[in-house]
């Protein structure tokens, strides 16, 4: 796509959270002698599951009410470190600003008293990436996607799309969209949403700055027309 979209209902899985599977050895009994048998190698124990909080739950839940209703996350394919939150943030920035750090793959919508909301994000892989200041034109609530010519022209497949994909859950540019102007010009680079959760933290998009779904919408309704953005190289 241009700038280059949870996930399954997880009870059982989650009941299972934080236990350690260990093995129990049973013996039986005999009533003539038994001869000695020597101990079997132990076996290491699995190490403990990685565990998740309530509010990571609360945070990427199921969202039904969506127009397109969205699926829970898999945390367990997300790095904990890319969870939203709130971090101590120092900038000359005023706050509403957006700054990608692709190095670090996050994005921070600077807040007041030296704090940001902090987001993992996706970036775009070597050759489609962008840097830059600019601003937030206008954003838009389930988007529809258009491929632009150069790219039809490396994926032919996308022919069919040509004049717009259709908003929905298989739309690259998933639950929202941002979309960055310098000055009045469209840079063609866009704030996105995905459910594809193992593109956090890669380099991966055709250029595009892409957050999950859950934290598009997040994003989308803090920021305002016009902010600045900044990308970081």
């Amino acid at each position: 796509m241009t700038l280059s979209n949870p996930i399954l209902c997880r009870r059982a899985f989650l009941s299972s959270l934080g236990v350690t599977v260990t093995a129990l050895a049973t013996g039986c009994a005999t009533q003539s002698p038994a001869p000695v048998i020597a101990s079997p190698p132990s076996v290491p124990a699995e190490p403990p599951m990685q565990s998740i909080s309530e509010s990571a739950l609360l945070m990427y839940r199921a969202m039904p009410e969506e127009r397109f209703p969205i699926p829970a996350v898999d945390l367990t394919k997300l790095e904990p470190r890319f969870h939203r939150q709130i971090v101590d943030y120092s900038t000359a920035e005023k706050p509403g600003t957006v700054i990608v750090n692709t190095t670090e793959r996050y994005l921070y919508h600077v807040q007041e008293g030296g704090t940001a909301v902090r987001y993992g994000v996706g970036i775009g892989r070597s050759g489609f990436d962008w840097s830059g200041r600019a601003h937030i034109a206008y954003k838009r609530e389930w988007p529809v996607w258009t491929p632009p010519a150069d790219m039809i022209a490396r994926q032919p497949q996308l022919e069919k799309w040509r004049n717009g994909q259709p908003p929905g859950i298989s739309n690259p540019l998933g639950a929202r969209a941002l979309y960055i102007h310098q000055g009045n010009r469209d840079t063609l680079y866009r704030l996105h949403g995905t459910g594809e959760v193992h593109t956090i933290g890669k380099a991966i998009s055709s250029g595009c700055v892409r957050l999950l779904h859950q934290d598009i919408i997040d994003l989308h309704d803090r920021v305002r027309p016009g902010s600045t953005i900044i990308v970081t190289a």
